[in-house]
């Protein structure tokens, strides 16, 4: 069994919130693309584009033939620069992050009470430090990994994924920047893509890229559990929580060299 990894490029058309957590009125966005938004914009893409209502069997699917990274703002197609890291944060998000404020309506005049919130987001074009600079369009960068025995049509449909929450509002538009690119690395970090699953190997003192099971994996950062929202077929939308994982985040810092595999949407574990 083998895979076959491919470095792929997004440009962002539209704000993008990937749902985190809420801080008083604001709903922050996750500063990157989890593996589970680009399961389940995949997910739905190719059941409409089979005129399937089997969103859990192509799910699966999706699951065992396709794999992920995640997905990390850049104003480069083919690096990403600023990292979402505490020691770039500042920078990062006044480079890449902005909010919407909105309220729910009671009459024609009156703003229901209680209803106002904000919600946060990564632009699709940057914010400037020099105000007579023009804006820098947003790219996101990532990784695609396919079975040898993927029989999904996922290059038919880069160009029409929409990704994370508010799409009813035309939130998280994207566009493939260019055709997926074969690699033998993965942000720079060694690739074994000849078993069950990828596999990556982090050095000690990098980066963990992904939401990283916090068992057995000595690192320092920060440690959440990790829940996911589903639509089953008897449920309505978003209704089902998925099983929590203590998982170290993104940005972790690894304190010994690991080998981790690439899991179903995303999430990396020891190998």
């Amino acid at each position: 069994m083998t895979w076959t990894a491919y470095q792929v490029t997004f440009r962002l058309l539209s704000p993008l919130h990937i749902g985190w957590r809420k801080l008083g009125n604001l709903q922050q966005t996750r500063p990157y693309v989890t593996g589970r938004s680009l399961w389940g914009a995949f997910t739905a893409r190719l059941t409409r584009e089979l005129g399937s209502k089997d969103y859990g069997g192509i799910g699966t699917q999706v699951d065992q033939q396709l794999a992920f990274t995640y997905l990390y703002p850049s104003t480069q197609p083919d690096s990403v620069l600023l990292w979402p890291w505490p020691d770039q944060w500042d920078e990062f998000a006044w480079t890449f992050l902005g909010s919407y404020a909105s309220t729910a309506l009671e009459n024609a005049r009156n703003a229901e009470a209680g209803s106002l919130h904000e919600t946060e987001y990564i632009a699709p074009y940057t914010r400037n430090q020099e105000l007579d600079q023009e804006p820098t369009p947003v790219y996101l960068m990532g990784y695609i990994f396919t079975h040898d025995s993927c029989v999904l049509l996922w290059r038919d449909v880069l160009d029409r994924l929409q990704l994370g929450g508010e799409r009813s509002y035309g939130w998280g538009r994207v566009c493939l920047k260019k055709e997926p690119v074969k690699d033998k690395k993965c942000f720079g970090y060694d690739l074994d893509c000849t078993g069950d699953r990828p596999r990556i190997t982090v050095p000690k003192g990098k980066e963990l890229l992904a939401h990283t099971d916090a068992k057995s994996v000595k690192s320092v950062g920060t440690i959440e559990p990790l829940v996911g929202r589903e639509t089953g077929s008897d449920t309505g939308f978003g209704k089902n929580l998925t099983k929590a994982r203590i998982c170290w985040t993104p940005g972790s810092t690894l304190l010994e060299e690991k080998t981790f595999r690439i899991q179903a949407r995303g999430i990396w574990t020891i190998s």
